[in-house]
């Protein structure tokens, strides 16, 4: 699914866990005891990824979990914890952000409602790609900075997002959906615009 804009930015919604059942049954339970919690009606859960298009090529822009093939060939830019800081130190424990030329997304043929042009400002595509690697190495699945979300991989989206200059207000999620860590990215983002 490539957009027919020779530059731009384009958002993906997936269905968390598509392509695997233990993710997705984990997210069910997860959002189960969530809405429960908040006395609210469950939603479906989405994960994020872009894709970005500069005159040099295509991008692809997530985050996912380490892989042991090496960095290069996915266009690994950060990497980060899983669950806890010590727990970093194994491989199973990691998270990656992946900046991939002519990369690919996983299961984007179940996205949904996808791709959301975002623009097409080729300045603010090349913005998006010069702040990947700058992503925050938070550990994934916690609030170390007290955002009210976790950090995950809608987090390094929406920070992404924020901190190049796109309308994040503007975004919207599908249908009965929600995105968990999105709004702790942009809090985040916030705060880093707000810094001396």
């Amino acid at each position: 699914m490539i957009a027919s804009v020779a530059t731009g930015v384009d958002l993906y919604w997936l269905p968390l866990g598509a392509g695997g059942h233990s993710v997705r049954l984990n997210g069910r339970v997860f959002e189960a005891v969530a809405s429960r919690l908040g006395r609210r009606e469950a939603c479906d859960l989405y994960h994020s990824a872009l894709e970005v298009r500069v005159p040099a090529g295509r991008y692809v822009i997530e985050q996912g979990p380490v892989s042991g093939s090496g960095r290069a060939p996915r266009g690994v830019v950060a990497e980060g914890a899983v669950g806890a800081r010590w727990a970093g130190r194994l491989p199973i424990f990691r998270y990656e952000v992946r900046c991939w030329r002519d990369g690919i997304i996983p299961d984007v043929d179940e996205a949904v409602e996808s791709p959301r042009p975002l623009s097409d400002d080729p300045a603010l595509a090349e913005r998006v790609l010069e702040l990947a690697p700058s992503v925050p190495r938070l550990v994934w699945g916690r609030d170390e900075l007290r955002t009210g979300e976790m950090w995950n991989s809608n987090s390094v989206i929406s920070w992404l997002l924020a901190r190049s200059g796109v309308d994040v207000e503007s975004i919207r999620l599908p249908a009965r959906g929600r995105a968990p860590g999105w709004r702790a990215g942009l809090v985040v983002a916030r705060r880093d615009r707000l810094a001396p």
